[in-house]
């Protein structure tokens, strides 16, 4: 006689309905009670309890006078049915939202440095009301974010997104417009800030490629004229420190006229800095998220947009109160 190869033989086929029906049949005791709790016919439970029999080899329920009792296999199937179908349920329904209280992660976030001294102070105070268990680690603009969000090296890029993958998931978040940031005192402060008094003055440019022009360079050139950018930092902290200690202009993201303050200017307000309107037609900045799509049902990380979102667009409803 050949022994049958067990490696070879076929996988048994798995039939989730079955586990569903024999949990029903067992807690109900009943073919026509448990076609009710199923929403299907007694006819078609009777097939399928004449199938349970075969498969287990085992006749389950058995009729005693006018109610049908359980076997002893029955009896002690009923709990793990009941567990089974209970672990199905779970496997089987969206994702419930993660409780911040019980996260503890890291999280991963790649902004501009004016955005980051933005965000951070906020984030912090939102994970230690509601997501204590939380770190956070902050990255320059160094990585390129698709293949980035894609491997797991960062969890959300926030920022001016114009380079994501097709997949990439991208929600905006707040519109800007670009301001002038000087110091107190400064000649700008005096007097109607004209186009051509803006361009006479002494610039600094952020720019992590040492680019020299930008979008304001653009307006006004179609005007004739020509700003005179003396330096080129790469973070726009370092600018707005230089604009606070010396007669340099360095342009900020500002909220637009109207709306409420931006979390972007804080980090201004604190230097004692000062925001003029540039009367000039610069095109609008966009600040949006970016995350892979294979975050976009895992409840931590829709805490974290949210969390972002709160930060950027709604701080005075969550800040904490002054002592």
């Amino acid at each position: 006689m050949t022994p049958v190869n067990s490696a070879n033989s076929p996988e048994p086929v798995i039939d989730a309905q079955l586990a569903v029906a024999l949990d029903a049949l067992l807690a109900e005791q009943s073919v026509t009670r448990a076609a009710a709790r199923l929403h299907t016919s007694p006819a078609a439970m009777s097939r399928t309890l004449a199938r349970l029999r075969r498969v287990l080899q085992d006749p389950l329920l058995v009729r005693a006078g006018q109610t049908m009792v359980p076997t002893p296999r029955a009896q002690a199937l009923r709990d793990e049915a009941a567990t089974v179908v209970r672990r199905l349920g779970a496997l089987l329904t969206p994702g419930a939202g993660a409780d911040p209280a019980t996260l503890h992660t890291t999280f991963t976030l790649q902004t501009a440095d004016a955005i980051g001294a933005a965000l951070a102070p906020g984030l912090l105070r939102l994970t230690r009301r509601e997501a204590p268990g939380i770190s956070l680690r902050f990255r320059a603009e160094e990585l390129e974010a698709g293949p980035a969000l894609r491997d797991g090296r960062i969890d959300l890029e926030v920022g001016s997104i114009d380079h994501v993958d097709p997949e990439t998931q991208v929600e905006e978040l707040v519109t800007l417009r670009m301001a002038a940031a000087v110091r107190p005192g400064h000649p700008l402060t005096e007097g109607t800030l004209t186009p051509a008094r803006l361009a006479a003055a002494e610039h600094v440019a952020v720019s992590r490629r040492g680019r020299f022009s930008g979008p304001l360079d653009t307006a006004l050139a179609e005007r004739g004229l020509r700003r005179r950018v003396t330096v080129v930092l790469p973070s726009h902290l370092a600018a707005m420190t230089l604009a606070a200690r010396s007669d340099v202009v360095c342009l900020l993201p500002a909220a637009l006229p109207g709306t409420p303050p931006s979390p972007l200017t804080e980090a201004a307000a604190v230097l004692g800095l000062r925001l003029l309107h540039i009367p000039l037609p610069l095109p609008p900045l966009t600040i949006a998220m970016a995350w892979h799509p294979r975050h976009a049902a895992d409840g931590a990380h829709h805490w974290l947009r949210t969390a972002v979102r709160r930060t950027l667009t709604t701080p005075e409803e969550w800040e904490e109160p002054d002592h």
